[in-house]
Order: structure tokens, then sequence, then C-alpha cells
């Protein structure tokens, strides 16, 4: 039974209230009374919950977005990734933290030799979230790198960076040597290596069908600075092909 104490509160006030908590919070404190659910449906107590930013988020957006409340633009946001910034990138809001996750597109990444076909190969997937992705057909030379400043991430939030992969059935060399990682924020670096093979525990089945690997981690202090991402295998002269980029994608982690 609800505190008619708070029950008798104005929309407003419980609107702000709410407003407080999470989303998964405001939908249960819907179900309270017919007070509570109109507080918690108000666009009042959705603004708090959708980023900062929202309205500049839409307006890079490469398809229309039509919503009627900040609840449903929610709803949209944090189930479906918004393809913006001319196909070159998505966005999700994570459904329980609030918090922004990007995408950078194969396109939108520095990849050595990507434009000369007898070593990358650009194709449309049904699978992806992009227009397209890219594989390897035959290098020595692996280098990819994604670069994003920290200002439009979400503020104080420890963020996961991760390469969004597939592997071929071709594919061959990957595993030679181990590959080279690095996640570049101001003077704070990670490095590591990972060796690239479909029975190892660094490559992580995703929701979507992709496989991903763990670049590094780093904290957004709100400081505005770029981070530079990147995955590559460049000692060894063993040839490489089969590798399937999606794109590169920073998250909040838990």
């Amino acid at each position: 039974m609800a505190d008619t104490r708070l029950d008798s509160l104005p929309e407003e006030c419980l609107a702000h209230i709410i407003s407080f908590t999470s989303p998964r919070d405001a939908c249960l404190s819907s179900l309270i009374s017919g007070s509570f659910r109109d507080a918690a449906d108000s666009d009042l107590a959705w603004e708090k919950f959708l980023p900062s930013d929202y309205r500049e988020i839409i307006s890079r957006s490469v398809y229309p977005v039509e919503y009627s409340s900040n609840k449903e633009l929610f709803r949209k946001l944090s189930s479906t990734p918004l393809l913006i910034d001319g196909g070159n990138k998505t966005i999700l809001i994570d459904r329980y933290n609030n918090k922004k996750c990007y995408m950078l597109s194969a396109r939108g990444l520095s990849i050595t030799w990507s434009s000369h076909s007898l070593c990358w190969c650009w194709k449309s997937l049904l699978h992806s979230r992009f227009h397209e992705a890219v594989e390897l057909i035959m290098v020595c030379w692996l280098e990819i790198k994604g670069k994003i400043n920290t200002k439009i991430l979400s503020p104080n939030t420890t963020y996961g960076v991760y390469l969004v992969i597939q592997l071929a059935n071709r594919a061959f060399g990957l595993d030679s040597l181990p590959s080279e990682i690095e996640v570049q924020v101001g003077d704070y670096k990670t490095r590591g290596t990972i060796c690239v093979k479909r029975d190892e525990r660094v490559l992580c089945a995703r929701d979507d069908g992709w496989l991903e690997v763990e670049l590094g981690e780093f904290y957004n202090d709100e400081s505005g600075k770029e981070v530079i991402m990147t995955f590559k295998e460049i000692k060894g002269e063993q040839l490489k092909g089969g590798l399937i980029v999606e794109g590169i994608e920073l998250k909040p982690k838990y």
C-alpha cells in the first residue's frame, strides 16, 4: 500500500523524487498507485534518465527519431543502437545505469592498407549494425586504431574498450604471434598482448552474433581528453587473413 503522505504530494514533486532512482525503479514505482504511475511516466522523471545532450545526439541521427514522450525515447535509445554521424558511429543507452555506449564503425577507424582491395575487402553484412564491415584478405602488417573524445562519453564512469570482430572460415596467421593491445587517455596507458584463436577465452561471444576482444579500460573524469585505442601485430612477417572487423565499442563496466 502506498504511503498516503507521499501519494498526496504534487506530481512534479513525486517525479523529482523518482528521477533520483533508476529507470527500473521508475517502472516499479508506477505500480504503487495512480499518482505514482503518472509521476513515473512523466517527461520530468525520464528527462533525468536521458543523457544531458540527448537532443544534440538525436540531431546527429542518420534516420529521424520519432517519440511521443521521454520515456518512449529512453526505451528506443536503450533497446536499439542509434546510427549517428553519417553512419560511422552508434550510441546506445545502458538501460540499467543510464550510461552512454558508443561504437565506432570500421569506416570510422584507421586501418592500415584498408583502401587496398588486395589487402582488405569492404562488404555489407546483414547482421551488422553498420552499412558495411571490412574483412582482412591478406597482410603481414596488421594495425587498427580508433579515436574518440571523452567529452561525449558519460562522466565519472569506467569504460571498457572492445574490438568487435568475427573470424572467417578461411582465417589464418592471426595466432602466429600475440597481437598488441593498447588504450591511451592522456598520460594514462594500458598495454597487453592477446592471441586471436577461435577457442581462446579472450574472444567473448556477444548477443548480436559477433565476438569481442577487450583492448583495455579507462576512467572518464570529464577532462575532455582523446582516447586512442590500438590493436596490432606488426613485428612478425607471417601473412594474416580472415579477420572481419565491425568496429570498436566503448561501454561502461559494472
